[in-house]
């Protein structure tokens, strides 16, 4: 199946203050898929970390999703999407936009969310939001999509789009 890198963008979780909820609740999704996660990280919000990174698991581990959590919001030290943005070699707008949608039916403060999505190489990256609520309900939403996705980026298309 697919390789998927894991990546929480938390201070206080980098430093033990926190537990990773959000985290854990993408590891049990993607796994429960059949994806394998060869690599799951908690990092502070800090720009050039998550940049080295998602750069890490694209050219080297080479996974085929990388799903982050945390930091897409309106904190000073919210800075995944920018960060996300220095490491894309082309955009994938629609998947964080068709996020934010859906989420918009369950609350008017999904209209925060500064998530972003895109492909380095042969490596899909997309945003998730921070709040372990949001992230499973952004992931019941969007996985099968971007399972399709993944399919077709990564030459693995197995049917036809539904």
């Amino acid at each position: 199946m697919f390789k998927v890198g894991i990546i929480t963008s938390s201070d206080k979780g980098s430093k033990g203050e926190r537990k990773d909820l959000s985290g854990k609740i993408i590891y049990d999704m993607v796994t429960a898929k059949g994806y394998e996660v060869v690599r799951q990280v908690i990092l502070p919000d800090e720009e050039k970390e998550l940049i080295k990174e998602m750069i890490y698991m694209a050219d080297e581990l080479k996974v085929d999703l990388i799903l982050t959590t945390g930091g897409t919001g309106f904190s000073k030290r919210d800075i995944t999407p920018e960060a996300s943005t220095k490491v894309f070699t082309r955009i994938a707008n629609g998947i964080a936009e068709a996020i934010r949608y859906n989420s918009l039916s369950i609350t008017p403060r999904a209209m925060l969310s500064r998530a972003v999505s895109g492909i380095r190489n042969d490596t899909l990256i997309v945003n998730m939001p921070g709040s372990p609520k949001a992230v499973k309900e952004s992931l019941e939403y969007a996985l099968d999509s971007i399972h399709h996705g993944l399919e077709i980026l990564t030459g693995k298309t197995s049917e036809c789009a539904r």
